[in-house]
């Protein structure tokens, strides 16, 4: 987590959002939001304690049970409302997105497109909300299954999705007749505290939805208030497992998204133009910092040499720059300490004797955090470049025989985000679908991200918890089920 640093002279402090009014943190400490394309600070993102974490949940508890009592139909209008709000905002939110995330603009728009879509189905909430009716389960007995919300909700969202992560929460959850404490990440808190702000500007009562920022403290301190009930998250493996043991420990229900190493697999019979194209989207999309890159590569007998050498000409002819620029096909990555990560991971995989096909360390050296694709060829399976998530542009290369080797290789992983094969054959994708240990799965897809209406379903590593985000999951993580049982007679 981040220390406190000095606060840059034109920086200004970001609010937090407590009973519906920005106040500012109880603590000094704080440190810059930078602009990922340029190193500049944008603003100064408070590192919040229990003191500010407890006047959110507290003003959240206070709203719950006057939010709980509205009619789920009329929850829904305020929803309606919020979506149409997003629509008016849609470029403004995807230019806050791609300055303080460094992501295309074209991407960041994307990006608040898919979170829209969650705001669309938990406008669906009086249906999905539903429970079940059986009549005369015993003689003169009839029995219902109700969902109930479960109460105050926290989420704790990572860097990589300013938008659409926060977007997979909240709606859902408030909808539901939740209310909500959301810590944006504190590298990319102003497009959450944007997002917070329409939706009081929608009609959503104070208290109802509240942003606090800051790292370890401010996270441990949600996982331990006695008054949230349920924890939702994204972020690394190690951050994931942390937050899953400690909120699991204290009774609270919690759904930890965790790391990701996705494996693409490549056949011979696959088109080449469409593969090329979906291996470059999905490695170095959003500088490889998504749990859903594509980040190692798997083509299968002669695949091989005509898939790496497209690769490689197109990941040497990526052209990285301006966010907002229209020529720029990448942008950085999030932060120099990021990117110094990323070359010693490449200088590592030389030193073990992989083939480095496309070197992009020394891309980016005049300003902004920016580190060029990279291809490895040849890497052993037991490389950190094959099992560790790098979170950056870089494409590590296993070779296998056939179909069944290079599932084998991806099911090696600890991780089970997702995974995608290429190939025109229906008998090797059938195989693949069945027999791969990932719970998001492409055919000739790149990335293999579901839509609003279907979970987030990591496997294995990449997800601590029972229900997943969004989708049919997400209802039911953010209620209980109540069943009554009555005898009328």
């Amino acid at each position: 987590m981040p220390e406190a640093q000095p606060a840059p002279a034109a920086a200004a402090p970001v609010p937090l959002l407590v009973d519906g009014q920005r106040r500012l943190a109880s603590r000094s400490e704080s440190m810059p939001v930078l602009e990922p394309a340029t190193g500049r600070a944008l603003a100064l993102v408070p590192l919040c304690g229990p003191e500010d974490v407890d006047r959110a949940v507290l003003a959240a508890a206070h709203a719950l049970p006057a939010w709980r009592d509205v009619p789920v139909p009329e929850r829904a209008q305020v929803l309606f409302r919020y979506k149409a709000l997003l629509e008016r905002e849609h470029e403004a939110l995807a230019a806050s997105v791609a300055r303080e995330n460094g992501k295309l603009l074209e991407d960041a728009r994307a990006e608040v497109r898919r979170g829209i879509d969650v705001v669309d189905f938990a406008c669906g909430m009086p249906t999905l909300a539903q429970g079940r009716t059986v009549e005369g389960i015993a003689r003169g007995i009839d029995s219902h299954t109700w969902r109930v919300p479960v109460g105050v909700v926290a989420g704790i969202c990572p860097f990589n999705f300013p938008a659409m992560i926060p977007l997979w929460m909240f709606p859902i959850a408030i909808a539901a007749g939740n209310v909500f404490v959301l810590k944006p990440s504190e590298r990319t808190p102003l497009t959450g505290l944007r997002l917070a702000e329409l939706f009081l500007e929608a009609g959503l009562p104070p208290g109802v939805l509240n942003v606090v920022h800051g790292g370890r403290d401010a996270v441990d301190a949600l996982l331990d208030h006695p008054l949230v009930q349920a924890v939702s998250f994204v972020g690394s493996e190690g951050v994931a497992r942390h937050v899953y043991t400690r909120a699991a420990a204290s009774g609270k229900r919690v759904q930890a998204m965790a790391g990701a190493k996705n494996h693409l697999l490549v056949l011979p019979d696959a088109d080449l133009d469409l593969t090329v194209k979906a291996i470059m989207g999905s490695a170095f999309g959003a500088a490889g910092q998504r749990c859903l890159a594509g980040s190692v590569l798997v083509p299968v007998g002669a695949a091989a040499e005509p898939v790496l050498e497209r690769v490689s000409a197109a990941a040497r002819a990526t052209r990285m720059g301006d966010p907002f620029a229209a020529d720029s096909a990448m942008g950085p990555v999030i932060r120099e300490d990021v990117r110094a990560r990323v070359r010693r991971y490449i200088e590592q995989g030389l030193a073990e004797g992989a083939a480095l096909l496309v070197d992009g360390r020394r891309a980016g050296d005049d300003g902004g955090f920016y580190v060029g694709p990279t291809v490895f060829d040849r890497v052993r399976p037991d490389s950190p470049l094959a099992r560790e998530e790098i979170f950056g542009p870089v494409l590590s290369t296993l070779r296998a025989e056939t179909v069944e080797e290079a599932v084998a290789l991806a099911n090696g992983s600890r991780y089970g985000n997702a995974a995608s094969i290429f190939t025109t054959s229906g008998r090797a994708a059938a195989y693949f679908r069945r027999h791969v240990q990932a719970g998001m799965v492409g055919v000739n897809v790149g990335v293999a991200a579901p839509m609003a209406f279907f979970p987030f379903a990591g496997w294995k590593g990449s997800f601590f918890g029972d229900l997943h985000a969004t989708g049919e999951d997400a209802v039911r993580f953010y209620t209980e089920t109540r069943v009554v049982i009555e005898r009328w007679t």
